[in-house]
């Protein structure tokens, strides 16, 4: 019997198995950030430990920055303290720090990789939940808590439970309009938001087959919305193409060595898995969330669910406090839901092809009045191409607000957030209460191509009739 990427990554970063069956597990890349690290780095000086390998580790700054002015000192004193912090203490352990003057900044989930940090069969872990987007190298990416942060930093391992595989299949053909995040809304809506507990789950089929590297991330980032602790796609040509000729990827005689040693990570044509799923593109439509949780999702021609209707009675509580909170009667079209804010951006998101399709749909409308619109690059990176490209100038010709690289509205640590009840039209990853930072503020999640269509309607719409 053949073996997944999953138990050969596994394998090959085992360095021996603890007492009570856990494995110590090597950590091939650690990503920081300045919200989860200076806890773990105050750790370490109170048990007076140096970082172990202080070249495996890589930090930028995304979650408290400010994304329409970034000069220092921030206004809000606690980030600027924060962003001053996580300085001091890359300075301190000679940590590599893609900060907000060097053009490298991002979310850190678009900076991996973006450097070529990203590699398969490797083991990635970052102090957020988001880590997940690595897998679509063929990586196994985690994320963790602070005083796993600190674990890593001190030894470059941490103590893990193996878990179970479930494959993914989608196959078919997409239907027009219908994008990678409407992939990953119609697994999580089906498989629920707990169903990927205990579980790494593989992406495959010919659907993730076609994918771009961004559209794989896509679907990583959210697997931890489906419960799982990670999620993948097998490396392929795709991949390579990606990273080859970036700054930390392989060079010369050592790019081949990666490649065969790459090529050998995939999950062998015999594995096996403790369960497998399948799902046909046919069936997948634009998607939206109307609820509370990610799983609380409906195709664009589909209507809010009615309680009435649930087939057990925790389904029926969960849709009724999610109607509640929404402000929504059981049956509404999604298409009549008019929205206050759109939000393009996020580590789901924000990458430069999600801006290219939402600037073709973009062009030549105008966000409707009273809307809300902002467009967030997740990177630096991002932000110059679209600059470079004439992007970011049909987004403001729009009257979308064009920021600076940050996590922005996805989580609102930062100024930008909703206010009320506000409902947001956001291409983000999480809609549960509060997300976005007004405790009574409403989000509904969907594809870039869809917020754009929603900001130049005013309400939820169905992108393939904006042109029509």
């Amino acid at each position: 019997m053949g073996k997944t990427l999953y138990k050969k990554v596994w394998e090959a970063h085992t360095v021996s198995t603890l007492n009570d069956g856990r494995t110590q597990l090597f950590i091939g890349s650690h990503l920081i950030h300045e919200v989860t690290s200076p806890q773990a780095f105050g750790m370490l000086r109170d048990l007076n430990l140096p970082v172990k390998y202080p070249h495996r580790t890589f930090a930028t700054v995304d979650h408290i920055v400010p994304t329409e002015s970034q000069q220092q000192p921030f206004e809000d004193p606690l980030a600027d303290a924060m962003i001053n912090e996580l300085r001091s203490n890359v300075e301190a352990n000679n940590i590599q720090y893609f900060s907000l003057n060097t053009g490298k900044q991002g979310i850190v989930h678009m900076v991996g990789p973006e450097q070529g940090i990203t590699q398969p069969g490797t083991t990635i872990v970052c102090g957020d939940s988001h880590t997940a987007t690595h897998g679509a190298f063929g990586a196994i990416a985690m994320g963790i808590g602070t005083t796993q942060v600190r674990d890593v930093l001190a030894t470059q391992t941490l103590a893990l439970s193996e878990l179970k595989v479930r494959r993914i299949n989608v196959t078919g053909k997409l239907q027009t309009g219908v994008y990678a995040k409407d992939v990953i809304l119609h697994i999580i809506r089906h498989l629920g938001a707990k169903g990927g507990i205990g579980y790494a789950y593989e992406y495959a089929g010919n659907v993730f087959d076609a994918m771009s590297m961004e559209e794989r991330m896509t679907v990583c980032n959210m697997s931890i919305e489906g419960g799982a602790r990670c999620g993948y796609v097998n490396p392929d040509q795709t991949t390579y193409d990606y990273l080859k000729g970036r700054a930390y990827a392989p060079k010369d005689s050592e790019w081949d060595e990666a490649l065969a040693r790459w090529e050998s990570y995939r999950s062998d044509a015999d594995a096996d898995y403790d369960d497998i799923v399948e799902f046909a593109a046919e069936d997948i439509e634009p998607t939206v969330t109307w609820g509370i949780s990610p799983d609380h999702g409906v195709a664009i021609s589909e209507p809010i669910p009615d309680p009435e209707k649930a087939e057990t009675p925790e389904q029926k509580a969960s849709i009724l406090e999610a109607l509640e909170y929404m402000k929504l009667p059981a049956g509404t079209a999604p298409t009549d839901i008019e929205i206050d804010v759109a939000f393009l951006g996020s580590c789901t998101n924000g990458r430069l092809s999600d801006f290219r399709e939402a600037a073709n749909i973009l062009k030549g409308h105008k966000v409707a009045e009273g809307i809300k619109a902002i467009a967030v690059p997740g990177s630096q990176i991002t932000a110059h191409q679209c600059e470079q490209e004439g992007i970011a100038d049909i987004f403001r010709e729009a009257g979308f607000e064009w920021r600076h690289a940050g996590c922005s509205m996805c989580l609102a640590m930062n100024p930008d957030k909703l206010t009320g009840d506000q409902i947001c039209a956001s291409s983000s990853n999480r809609n549960y209460k509060g997300r976005q930072g007004s405790p009574t503020g409403r989000t509904i999640l969907m594809s870039p191509a869809m917020v754009v269509a929603a900001a130049v309607k005013g309400k939820v719409t169905d992108v393939r009739t904006l042109n029509a």
